[in-house]
């Protein structure tokens, strides 16, 4: 049986079901930074689909100011769910991932293929970046 378990700190809060956890660190607005290997960007104002050249699953973005902050499942890999930033939704940056290990440690030492992190949402209230999902063990729990 699971049990709650709380790791916060400032930073992000990630409620999931059966577990809290957090990761704080600083959230840079990047200069130039962009990936020369795909450029959804065409430099005109306008750009080519995809505008992310990967795979980021029930992907959820949010707009803090004049940033955008998104998210995605990251199933049963790590490090996990990615904090990807942009200015304009279409030049993203990954900026951190939440976790670096799987929750539970002892039950996702093995690949647990179906299973791990699903669908988050990210929303940003009072200062702090929330992120609310599930982690999939053997079913919903």
């Amino acid at each position: 049986m699971l049990r709650l378990s709380s790791f916060v700190t400032a930073g992000f809060v990630v409620f999931c079901s059966g577990f809290l956890l957090g990761q704080s660190f600083h959230l840079p607005v990047p200069q130039g930074d962009v990936n020369k290997a795909w450029m959804a960007d065409k430099g005109n104002g306008t750009f080519k689909n995809p505008i992310l050249h990967s795979d980021y699953s029930d992907p959820d973005a949010i707009r803090v100011g004049e940033d955008y902050f998104m998210t995605a499942s990251s199933f049963n890999c790590a490090p996990g769910l990615p904090i990807l930033h942009s200015r304009d939704m279409v030049n993203w940056t990954i900026l951190t991932h939440v976790f670096t290990r799987q929750f539970p440690v002892d039950h996702f030492s093995k690949p647990q293929h179906g299973n791990g992190v699903w669908a988050p949402a990210i929303r940003y209230y009072g200062g702090m970046f929330y992120i609310f999902t599930e982690i999939r063990i053997l079913g919903f729990i």
